[in-house]
C-alpha cells in the first residue's frame, strides 16, 4: 500500500506549439491543389456558367436582337419553339448527321490505331499524316467537299455518270445531304480519335500480347481479346466527346450551303443551325435562348446516358443474381 503511494507521477508529455511557419505550411499543403485548380472554375464561371444563367434569363422574355429586352413571357418561348415542326426538324437531322458521322468514326478510328500500333518504317511521319485533315480549317474542308458533292458538275457525279448512273441530289436531298455531311465530319475528326486510341493502345503491356502469341492466339484474337478490353475507358471518353460535338454540329452544315441555312427545306439544318436563324436571321433572342436551353438539356440527357452505358460495357462486370431465400 505505501509503494503503491510512493509511486512518482508521471507527466505526460507536452506538446510543442506549433509556429506560424508551420501552421502557413500546412494549410499550404491543405490549400494549394485547390489553388492551382481554382482559375479553370473561376474561367468556367465567366465564360460558362454565366452566359448559361443568362441565356435562361433571356429566354424568359421577348428580346428582340436590336430592339432589346421586352416583356416578361414565362415560359411562352419554351412552348413556342417545342411546338414548331422545324424544331423537331433540326433535331431529326442533328441526330441522323450525328449517327453516320459517329459510329463510322470511331470504327475507322480504332482500326487506324491499331495499324499505327505496328512496327512501321517512320511511326512519326504516317501518325503526323492521319492529323493533318484537323489542321485543316473547317472552310477549307467544306469547299473541298462542297466541290465533290456538287450536284451540277461535281467530282462524284461526274464519276457515277461514267458509269450510267444518274446524278444524285447531294444538296437537295434529305439522306444524300447528311451522308455528305457526315462524310466531312469524319474527314476531320477520325485523324484526332485515332491518336487518342493509338495513345491507349500503347500503354497496353506488351507481356499480354507476347503471352496470348505463345499460347497461339493470332493477331485478330488478340486485338478482339487484348487491345479492345484494355482501350474501354479510352473509347468511353471518345464516344462521349464525340456526342457532345455531334449534336452541336454547325460549320459543316453551313458551309455546305452558304446561302440557305440548312438547305431550301431545311433538309440538313441541324438545332444549332436552327438556332442561328432564329437569333440571327429571325432577331428573336427569347426564342433562340430556349433552342439553347433546350439544346443544353438534350445534351446533358444523352451524355448522361452514353455515360451510363459506356460505364457498364466498360466495367464487363456480369449482372449478379439476385439472392433468392432458402425455404424453410
Amino acid at each position: 500500500m505505501t509503494a503503491t503511494l510512493n509511486r512518482p507521477v508521471q507527466k505526460q508529455p507536452v506538446k510543442p506549439r506549433t509556429t506560424f511557419r508551420q501552421r502557413l505550411s500546412k494549410w499550404d499543403m491543405k490549400a494549394s491543389p485547390y489553388l492551382y485548380i481554382s482559375p479553370f472554375f473561376i474561367l468556367f464561371g465567366i465564360t460558362g456558367l454565366f452566359p448559361l444563367v443568362y441565356t435562361f434569363w433571356v429566354s424568359l422574355h421577348e428580346w428582340h436582337l436590336l430592339k432589346g429586352q421586352g416583356d416578361f413571357i414565362g415560359l411562352q418561348n419554351f412552348a413556342s419553339v417545342l411546338g414548331d415542326t422545324r424544331f423537331w426538324g433540326s433535331l431529326f437531322n442533328t441526330f441522323s448527321i450525328f449517327l453516320l458521322s459517329a459510329i463510322p468514326q470511331l470504327v475507322v478510328a480504332v482500326f487506324l490505331a491499331a495499324i499505327l500500333d505496328q512496327h512501321l518504317r517512320a511511326k512519326t511521319f504516317w501518325r503526323m499524316s492521319v492529323l493533318l485533315p484537323y489542321v485543316v480549317t473547317p472552310v477549307a474542308v467544306a469547299l473541298i467537299f462542297s466541290k465533290m458533292f456538287a450536284e451540277n458538275n461535281g467530282l462524284l457525279n461526274n464519276l457515277l455518270g461514267n458509269f450510267g448512273v444518274d446524278p444524285i441530289m447531294w444538296q437537295t436531298g434529305t439522306l444524300p445531304s447528311h451522308i455528305a455531311i457526315a462524310t466531312m465530319v469524319n474527314w476531320r475528326w477520325t485523324g484526332y480519335n485515332a491518336l487518342i486510341l493509338l495513345a491507349a493502345m500503347q500503354a497496353v503491356p506488351r507481356d499480354l500480347y507476347e503471352s496470348a502469341a505463345i499460347d497461339g492466339a493470332g493477331a485478330v484474337r488478340r486485338f478482339f481479346s487484348i487491345t479492345l478490353p484494355s482501350i474501354r475507358p479510352t473509347m468511353i471518353f471518345v464516344i462521349i466527346t464525340a456526342t457532345i460535338g455531334g449534336l452541336q454540329i454547325f460549320a459543316e452544315p453551313k458551309l455546305f450551303d452558304p446561302v440557305n441555312a440548312g438547305g431550301i427545306q431545311g433538309q440538313f439544318q441541324t438545332t444549332v443551325l436552327f438556332l442561328w436563324d432564329m437569333g440571327f436571321q429571325r432577331q428573336n433572342f427569347g426564342k433562340a435562348s430556349a433552342v439553347a436551353w433546350l439544346l443544353f438539356l438534350i445534351i446533358v440527357l444523352v451524355g448522361l446516358v452514353n455515360f451510363l452505358i459506356s460505364k457498364r460495357i466498360a466495367t464487363g462486370d456480369p449482372q449478379r443474381p439476385r439472392a433468392t431465400r432458402r425455404k424453410s
